[in-house]
């Protein structure tokens, strides 16, 4: 089986957009067939670093490698980077603007979820440069 490929933009600030690459990731995997808990892991993992691009990277695209036993997804964005990934881990910490957590969103969980629900996660972070993060889902 060849790879299926897709890659999504995602639009800084734009909350009436925000999520539907996640979503379109999902249906996708559902439609392959694939276990639903690997569908749902994918799509929390997914959803969760595609709003941190929304709120905080200036947007940035997505892209998605499936194989028969694994899913590799790129969040890649060219915000201002983590100053402290360490930090950014712990759940409850956040960097988000007042506006931004009187619309619900956050809370600080968006990197810890995004470790709680993949199986691999690899953070690289520049200051002024940005940030991929890559993600790995066994199949």
């Amino acid at each position: 089986m060849e790879p299926i490929r897709m890659k999504y933009e995602v639009r800084s600030d734009d909350f009436s957009v925000a999520g539907e690459a996640s979503g379109k990731i999902k249906r996708t995997l559902k439609d392959l067939g694939l276990d639903a808990s690997v569908v749902r892991n994918v799509a929390i993992a997914v959803y969760e670093g595609e709003i941190n691009m929304v709120i905080h990277a200036n947007g940035g695209y997505i892209e998605v490698e499936i194989n028969p036993d694994k899913i590799k997804i790129v969040l890649k964005d060219s915000g201002p980077g983590i100053p402290d990934v360490e930090k950014a881990m712990q759940a409850g910490f956040s960097t988000a603007p007042e506006n931004i957590r009187a619309l619900g969103f956050g809370a600080g969980m968006g990197l810890p979820n995004i470790k709680k629900y993949s199986d691999e996660m690899y953070i690289d972070t520049e200051l002024g440069v940005g940030t991929t993060i890559t993600l790995g889902f066994n199949i």
